[in-house]
C-alpha cells in the first residue's frame, strides 16, 4: 500500500479532524514510500524501533508517538538515537493518540469494555473520551479489581474499600486521572483509568467513589491491536503487534 494512501486512510478511519490533540496525528516520520509489513506497538521506543528494524518493518504504529507540545523541541540525545535509526532504515512512523483512545470500535476505551463486558451508556469529559457504563448486575470494587488484574495482566492500585458496591462505572484509559472528578459528576461507583495522583486518593475518600488504577501501558494495549488487525483484514497489510514490558 503506498504511505500516503495509508496515511490518508488512517486518518479518515479514526477521524481525526475531530480532535484537539497534544501531539500531530498521523505519519510522523516518512519513510519508503511503499508499506506491506507493520510493527504495532503503544510507544515508539527505542527498543520498539529495534525490534521493527529485526522485522525488516516498513512503518510503525503506535499510540504515544513524538512531537509532544510544549516537549524540548531539539533532536539532541535520546531523540536524535531514535530518529537516525528510523531514517537510516527508512521506516515510516505512524502514531494516533486521542483518535485512537475515542475510536467507537477500534478504540483504546471500546476495546477496554468489550474485554470487561461493559456496554456504553454514555460518554463524559473532554472530547467526550471518558465512558459510563451500568453494570449487568451490582457487583464489588474488589472483585472489578481482580477482574482487572485477570484482563490486563498487572494487579491495579485500588482507592476504595474491596466491598464497596459498584453499579456505575466509568473510564478512560492511560493518564485520564484528572478526569476523576468528572467521573463522579457523571454518576460513577468506580473510576478505571491507568494512572494515579497524589490527589486521587483524597478525591476517593472523601467522595466515596472507588479508584482503580490499572497501568497507562496496560489500558492502551488494545487500540493498536484492533487497528492493527484492521488493517491486516481490510488492507491485506502484515502488521505485528510487540509488547514492550511497561510497568507504569
Amino acid at each position: 500500500m503506498q504511505r500516503d494512501e495509508l496515511n490518508g486512510y488512517l486518518r479518515d478511519l479514526l477521524a481525526v479532524e475531530r480532535f484537539h490533540d497534544y501531539c500531530p496525528n498521523g505519519l510522523q516520520v516518512e519513510g519508503r514510500a511503499v508499506v506491506g509489513r507493520i510493527v504495532c506497538g503503544v510507544t515508539a521506543s527505542q527498543a520498539l524501533i529495534e525490534a521493527a528494524i529485526e522485522r525488516k518493518a516498513d512503518a510503525i504504529l503506535v499510540h504515544h508517538g513524538w512531537f509532544w507540545k510544549g516537549e524540548d523541541g531539539r533532536i539532541t540525545g535520546f531523540r536524535k538515537q531514535r530518529l537516525q535509526r528510523l531514517l537510516a532504515h527508512d521506516i515510516n512512523l505512524f502514531a494516533f493518540h486521542l483518535p485512537l483512545d475515542a475510536h467507537a470500535e477500534l478504540g483504546n476505551n471500546a476495546q477496554l469494555a468489550a474485554r470487561f463486558g461493559w456496554q456504553v451508556e454514555r460518554h463524559f469529559g473532554e472530547q467526550d473520551l471518558g465512558c459510563l457504563a451500568v453494570l449487568p448486575a451490582p457487583t464489588f470494587a474488589g472483585e472489578l479489581a481482580r477482574q482487572a488484574a485477570t484482563v490486563l495482566g498487572r494487579t491495579p492500585l485500588l482507592l476504595g474499600a474491596a466491598e464497596q458496591p459498584v453499579t456505575r462505572v466509568a473510564w478512560c484509559s492511560g493518564g485520564a486521572q484528572d478526569w476523576f472528578e468528572a467521573a463522579i459528576d457523571a454518576g460513577a461507583d468506580l473510576f478505571l483509568s491507568g494512572e494515579v495522583s497524589e490527589q486521587t486518593t483524597h478525591l476517593a475518600r472523601e467522595c466515596g467513589v472507588a479508584y482503580l488504577a490499572a497501568g497507562h501501558h496496560a489500558t492502551e494495549r488494545y487500540g493498536v491491536m484492533a487497528l492493527g488487525k484492521h488493517l491486516a483484514e481490510h488492507c491485506g497489510l502484515a502488521c505485528e503487534f510487540i509488547d514492550i514490558d511497561n510497568p507504569v
